[in-house]
């Protein structure tokens, strides 16, 4: 899959969250990869990079956004068809925005996004 279909499940992916928890999101940029960076494991799907909102106050200093990354060729090496890359990517993008929230891996687990 080129590089623009994969960016346009991301996007839908994206499109599919629920208004009312997307209007919570803020001062984050999603971002498309190819692979992950080297120093992480060479199959991670994807990767919060930021402070959690529950980790900041009325005093935190403005910063940066921050990112989620999604790593393209990873995903493409797990999936066997188009309609589980669609469904792998959804899961990615929900599970590294929940991070976004403060949600922890376990709890992602227990709600079937690990």
């Amino acid at each position: 899959m080129d590089r623009d279909r994969f960016e346009a499940l991301v996007d839908e992916a994206l499109d599919a969250i629920p208004d009312e928890l997307a209007s919570l999101v803020h001062n984050l940029v999603v971002l498309v990869e190819d692979e992950p960076p080297e120093h992480e494991p060479a199959d991670l799907l994807g990767l919060y990079d930021g402070v959690a909102l529950t980790h900041r106050d009325s005093f935190s200093p403005m910063i940066l956004p921050d990112r989620v990354f999604v790593f393209r060729n990873p995903l493409l090496d797990m999936c066997s068809s188009e309609e589980e890359l669609v469904r792998e990517v959804g899961i990615t993008v929900v599970h590294e925005i929940a991070h976004h929230f403060g949600i922890s891996d376990a709890r992602l687990h227990d709600l079937g996004y690990a």
